[in-house]
């Protein structure tokens, strides 16, 4: 009987095979591995910049939409931090009465005159509203002409909403969308002609945040009441607005005068993660006419 020989490698070949693959995959390793690092670490800075980015527009946009004249900075031995009272609504008040024979009859006919004391006043643009749901609600804080920062702290410019009626008819409708009524009488400052008010909601009577390096967070504290006299000291609390913060810095100048017509806030964040770090600046005008 014939033993033929059946096709195939030997071990040596093999075993060259293995070889010279290893140092085929070992070559291409050096040459990949430095991309896919490049790839990893501008894909991890990306992240933190997108965070950074979210956080400090979500600052901006309270900061611009808060009460005028009511941020303060405060820096204290361990943090820094920026108060603000926020606003959920605003609109026009009527300063004076209408005089059209039509308008008299009208029980929505109530004007809001500075250094009088009133509990009532006509509304003459509609609330905002969310579904079923109205932006100013009862127990809500009306603000008018916030000239001086701490008025609205010390609430001397400050009403608390006990009811809204809203106009129905329409001899009342031409005369003003809603009628405020206040819990008690209110003196809000004479002298201001701008007429218009902001809402504030009940829940939030102010916001701080507080950048505090020693626990890698900006925290965002509400839900306190707050003082007629600036803090010294900036609180913490439990709700993170960025964690993993290793740089950060609130500035704010105010123009000189009684009235701050407007305000430059500057912030700087930065956040490290997974061996990557990364900072952005963001600076904004604050409005401050009432």
């Amino acid at each position: 009987m014939i033993v033929r020989r059946q096709p195939g490698f030997t071990l040596v070949e093999l075993i060259v095979v293995m070889v010279v693959v290893g140092v085929i995959a070992g070559l291409l390793v050096l040459q990949v591995r430095p991309a896919m690092q490049s790839y990893l670490a501008v894909r991890q800075r990306a992240n933190l910049t997108s965070q950074l980015d979210a956080a400090l527009r979500r600052v901006v946009a309270e900061v611009h939409a808060a009460v005028p004249n009511s941020l303060r900075f405060t820096q204290d031995a361990n943090n820094q931090c920026i108060e603000f009272v926020p606003t959920s609504d605003g609109g026009r008040f009527r300063t004076d009465i209408d005089t059209t024979a039509a308008s008299q009859a009208s029980t929505f006919n109530v004007p809001l005159v500075g250094g009088v004391p009133t509990n009532r006043f006509a509304v003459l643009t509609l609330f905002a509203t969310t579904g079923q749901q109205r932006s100013a609600q009862p127990n809500d804080f009306i603000v008018v002409g916030n000239v001086n920062r701490d008025d609205v702290y010390a609430g001397t410019n400050v009403g608390v909403i006990q009811a809204i009626t809203d106009s129905t008819q329409p001899a009342d409708r031409a005369v003003a969308a809603h009628l405020v009524t206040l819990a008690a009488p209110v003196t809000f400052p004479a002298g201001y002609e701008g007429g218009r008010f902001v809402v504030v909601p009940s829940n939030e009577r102010a916001v701080t945040y507080t950048c505090d390096l020693r626990a890698g967070t900006v925290w965002r504290v509400t839900g306190y009441t707050p003082s007629a006299t600036q803090p010294t000291t900036c609180p913490t609390g439990t709700a993170r607005l960025v964690a993993k913060v290793t740089d950060c810095a609130f500035a704010y100048r105010e123009n000189e005068g009684a009235t701050q017509q407007s305000g430059y806030l500057q912030l700087r964040l930065g956040l490290t993660d997974g061996g990557e770090t990364a900072t952005v600046t963001m600076g904004t005008h604050v409005e401050n006419v009432p």
